[in-house]
């Protein structure tokens, strides 16, 4: 009789993860078996039913490695998040024919609306309480509100999404933002969440890498990025991960999403550099997993690399999911960029960066928090 009430318990609970799995929208969809074959006609970076990075990007850890970051989660270190909540810039709205027209306001990791060419783009907009598929139990947010409220945004021209993770896709946020969105341009495979989340098909555009694509004077370009993706428990690696090439009113901007340092930098330099902005992933880092993140000197070099003009560092000041100090993205980057000669822009969140300026925000603030 034990057994049996064993194996109807286990029964239960594989029923209910699979439910959970499947039914539970924030987890997305999965793709079906023809469009993974037309994935597979469309590059030639995705193999056996899973997209793959263009250089050797081994992501497994042994034994002792793992057992080394649940060491280093568990420990509760001082520092890896801000002791009192970040203050934040009101985000006010430029006049579309003043000369701040063209600029970058960063809403913390990497979320950024930019205005440029006369359209309002919103990358990555997770502007959610936490990133995880369960808000309610996941790691807060550090400031306690936005520089606005979404209901009081303007019309969205487009939403650029560089993956599927949860601090890049966020489910509660798209639900927010769809209604005053007019396109959402993403990488392959990424429109099925968007469309089971109720967004019109015909509003998305999929590209895969090197794809170059118009809108509205717009030009945008899907360019390689050295990561991964995947929502759920299954379904690692089942849509693509790229950075952008945006290009307006004779200004181009690179938004690096999240990436290990590789040669990609390099040769998007070569092919549509130089760039008068980059915004460059600098945070979450950890040299163990140092081939999908990179160290902020790397992404100082990544900067370089693009041929960059100014560079903003993202993916840090809002969520603790690495093991470093929350500071250490920024002191390590602005350390670099002076040693090696760059502009290095350092806003607060909310504080808008005029893109071409040759004056921009370089206050040290996370030091006086």
């Amino acid at each position: 009789m034990t057994v049996w009430i064993i194996i109807t318990f286990l029964l239960l609970v594989s029923v209910g993860i699979w439910s959970m799995l499947t039914f539970y929208p924030t987890f997305g969809a999965r793709p079906t078996s023809e469009e993974r074959i037309r994935h597979a006609s469309i590059t030639p970076f995705y193999k056996k039913g899973k997209f793959v990075n263009a250089i050797p990007t081994d992501m497994r850890m042994d034994m002792r490695t793992m057992l080394s970051v649940f060491r280093d989660f568990s420990w509760r270190q001082p520092g890896r998040k801000p002791a009192k909540p970040l203050e934040v810039v009101d985000w006010e709205k430029a006049e579309p024919a003043s000369e701040t027209a063209n600029r970058v306001t960063w809403f913390g990791h990497s979320a950024m609306l930019l205005e440029l060419g006369g359209k309002t783009l919103l990358l990555d907009p997770m502007l959610g309480r936490a990133p995880s598929p369960f808000p309610a139990i996941g790691g807060k947010r550090y400031s306690k509100r936005l520089p606005v409220r979404i209901e009081a945004l303007p019309q969205i021209d487009a939403v650029v999404l560089s993956h599927d993770h949860y601090d890049h896709l966020d489910y509660g946020t798209i639900m927010q933002l769809k209604g005053k969105v007019r396109r959402f341009f993403v990488p392959l495979g990424v429109g099925k969440h968007l469309v089971r989340w109720g967004v019109d098909p015909s509003a998305i555009q999929e590209f895969s890498w090197w794809e170059e694509g118009e809108f509205e004077g717009l030009k945008l370009v899907s360019a390689p990025a050295r990561h991964f993706s995947g929502r759920g428990l299954a379904g690692r690696n089942s849509t693509l991960w790229c950075s952008w090439v945006i290009e307006g009113g004779g200004t181009r901007v690179f938004f690096s999403g999240d990436s290990g340092y590789g040669p990609h930098f390099r040769e998007i330099g070569d092919k549509y550099g130089p760039f008068a902005l980059t915004l460059m992933e600098c945070g979450q880092y950890d040299e163990r997993w140092s081939n999908i993140h990179m160290m902020p000197e790397e992404t100082v070099q990544a900067h370089r690399d693009a041929q960059g003009g100014v560079l903003i560092p993202i993916h840090w000041g809002a969520f603790t999911l690495s093991v470093h100090d929350w500071r250490d993205p920024a002191e390590r980057a602005t350390a670099e960029a002076r040693k090696q000669g760059v502009a290095i822009a350092t806003p607060r969140i909310g504080e808008a960066v005029v893109i071409g300026s040759d004056t921009f925000p370089t206050e040290p603030w996370w030091r006086q928090v």
